[in-house]
């Protein structure tokens, strides 16, 4: 596929450009070969949640229940911070801090470590969550009943679950596929319609550069260009 050529592209590019200066008799194919273009690649498609959207999956959970109140802060965590399912499988107790300058602490891809704040909302719904939870030091934040953590595969289960509900009350839902990745588009994009600079939520989102984040921005730009056709032909 064009993504594989533009990998060996670039592996071939690295080699000629640094034997061009030994081998002067080869100049002319070598110039020929580092001037091939590489190929262009679809974007891919970034899925993420609206406001409503957003609302009727938080509203899913039944918080009548332990693990309702547990869905609940797990969800509306995850689609504040943008935090990776493997970030969020990983996280202990003693890696959320409420107090004064509220933040998540993780360690992402790279071994990298990051500080994510935390929003009034997020607060006082983890703090309503581990109110009645035990958080010893190493405890899982997110466990089930007898304290075991949770797998990604049981994150992917308990969201699909709320789906179903949440697709009733906001049938929009329905007509995506929303993983728990999605709840990290949706921090991002929630980020980028805020005003935050994209390379604040590449730091945000734990990114290496922008260059991922960028695909943010080009959701974006479609979004308002479709927003403005609508208005035209309105108008």
């Amino acid at each position: 596929n064009a993504k594989s050529r533009n990998t060996r592209l670039t592996a071939i590019r690295s080699v000629l450009g640094r034997a061009l200066p030994d081998h002067p008799e080869h100049a002319a194919t070598i110039t020929q070969v580092l001037a091939v273009p590489p190929r262009r690649t679809a974007r891919p498609v970034i899925e993420f949640l609206t406001p409503a959207e957003i609302e009727a999956l938080l509203s899913a959970p039944d918080r009548q229940t332990w693990t309702g109140r547990r869905d609940h802060a797990l969800l509306a965590m995850t689609v504040q911070t943008g935090l990776r399912i493997s970030e969020i499988c990983s996280l202990n107790c003693d890696d959320i801090h409420l107090g004064t300058g509220p933040h998540i602490a993780c360690t992402g891809k790279g071994r990298r470590q990051r500080i994510t704040p935390l929003t009034k909302a997020t607060v006082t719904t983890m703090t309503t969550y581990l109110a009645e939870r035990s958080t010893r030091p190493g405890a899982a934040l997110f466990c089930g009943p007898h304290g075991q953590p949770l797998s990604r595969d049981a994150l992917e289960h308990r969201l699909a679950k709320h789906l179903i509900p949440a697709a009733i009350t906001c049938p929009s839902i329905a007509a995506k596929h929303v993983t728990m990745h999605t709840l990290r588009h949706t921090a991002a994009m929630n980020l980028l319609a805020a005003g935050v600079d994209v390379s604040a939520i590449a730091l945000w989102l734990g990114h290496a550069d922008t260059h991922s984040t960028d695909a943010y921005l080009h959701v974006s730009r479609v979004k308002k260009l479709a927003g403005f056709r609508s208005f035209e032909m309105s108008g």
